[in-house]
């Protein structure tokens, strides 16, 4: 889990950090260091079958909105503005 950077012949502080900061960015140790910081109560059995049925209506409203054409289906994930 340990992230190493050796410096370079001529290569400067600034530019070392940089690298390194790039290094941690790209494991992502960083995100899973911050996730486990604090703790967090899960949620019990009835929060979860409530939370279950309100995405499963959600997703079936949504399915029916598509059906009828009232909403276009979109692509998933980030898109770029042209």
């Amino acid at each position: 889990m340990s992230i190493e950077v050796k410096k370079k012949d001529n290569e400067s502080i600034n530019n070392l950090l940089r690298r390194f900061r790039q290094k941690v960015e790209s494991t992502r140790h960083l995100i899973t260091v911050k996730s486990g910081q604090f703790y967090t109560k899960k949620p019990n059995k009835r929060a979860q079958k409530e939370s279950a049925l309100k995405r499963k209506q959600s997703r079936d409203k949504r399915e029916y909105l598509k059906k009828i054409g009232q909403i276009e289906d979109e692509p998933r994930g980030y898109q770029y503005k042209k």
